[in-house]
């Protein structure tokens, strides 16, 4: 991998972790002294995927947007990176008028026809309809690929098991992906899952499956490498499991009182351990990271402007752009 393909994938990390954290503040401004998860600018749940940014800029940057991505409740790293444009975005979070939906789905429900981007707050509900993607793509001849992306919770679930084996029985261009983030909710992985890593799973499906330990962003943009070089082959479909890291709640408002690996989460940071390793070999040095920053912090905030001056939608629209 060359400099600016490094370069390139940090300052993708940088721009999602500015991202979760405006909406962070901007989520809980409105709720306090005593936490409402109905009151303020974003009213109802929030799963923001700060930790997790490997995964999204490794992955994505393999892929156009032609190429369609299904993700989870958590979803906006992935978002972004496919390039999802943001004010829409945001002012989907914000429930507004302008948002992708028109305000009616919210950040669990991101649906971008430009990016063929979607995502949805059932467990493995993704799954399916990326090989429903990757079945038309084929059907119409191109080189397009799916890839689908969620919890390592949903590989126990009978949509991830069932579209694995129709991928690869129909040898289909899809890439799937599995966030393995050691919590399901509050549940840890060995006390809901038979196996140490899904990655084993694939053989079961007769397709290449490979774990990625560390959250490391490069070693994932190497795995999503020969797995979208695969799919692009017609050689068929891939499963890549990524140990990556929720540095925050399930939710917002999650005390994570079930957690014990809390006091050493902050140390495991994936952004600063990629600074640190691109500093030491020359890759980045300070110019470039104040550059990264400002420009992350000056295209997010522009989102969030953009979101807040866009109208809430009437209660006399509420039946529009929802039944068909």
């Amino acid at each position: 991998m060359d400099a600016q393909a490094r370069q390139d994938m940090y300052r993708m990390m940088v721009l999602i972790r500015t991202f979760e954290e405006a909406i962070l503040r901007e989520y809980h401004a409105d709720k306090q002294p005593v936490f409402d998860i109905g009151a303020g600018a974003i009213p109802g749940e929030m799963h923001l995927s700060a930790g997790q940014e490997p995964v999204a800029a490794g992955v994505c940057a393999h892929l156009t947007t032609d190429d369609a991505v299904t993700a989870s409740h958590r979803p906006h790293h992935l978002a972004i990176a496919h390039g999802m444009d943001m004010r829409k975005m945001t002012a989907e979070i914000f429930g507004r008028v302008d948002g992708l939906g028109r305000g009616r789905g919210g950040h669990m429900h991101l649906f971008d026809p430009d990016t063929h981007f979607s995502c949805s707050g059932i467990i493995a509900e993704g799954y399916p309809p990326a090989v429903g993607q990757a079945l038309a793509f084929r059907r119409r001849g191109t080189d397009r690929i799916a890839v689908a992306v969620t919890g390592e919770g949903a590989a126990n679930q009978g949509g991830f098991h069932e579209s694995l084996n129709l991928a690869s029985l129909w040898k289909l261009p899809v890439v799937f992906v599995v966030e393995d983030n050691d919590w399901g909710i509050s549940v840890p992985r060995s006390a809901s899952t038979c196996v140490t890593s899904n990655a084993v799973r694939a053989a079961g499906y007769d397709m290449p499956g490979e774990r990625v330990e560390e959250n490391s962003v490069e070693a994932v943009h190497e795995a999503a490498g020969r797995a979208v070089a695969r799919a692009r082959a017609g050689e068929g479909p891939s499963l890549i499991e990524v140990h990556t890291l929720r540095l925050w709640g399930h939710f917002e408002g999650d005390a994570q009182a079930y957690r014990t690996d809390l006091e050493g989460v902050p140390g495991r940071d994936p952004i600063p351990t990629y600074e640190q390793q691109l500093r030491r070999e020359g890759v980045i040095g300070d110019d470039d990271v104040r550059a990264a920053r400002q420009d992350a912090e000056q295209r997010v905030e522009d989102a969030i402007a953009f979101a807040r001056s866009s109208a809430e939608p009437t209660p006399e629209s509420a039946t529009e752009y929802v039944f068909a």
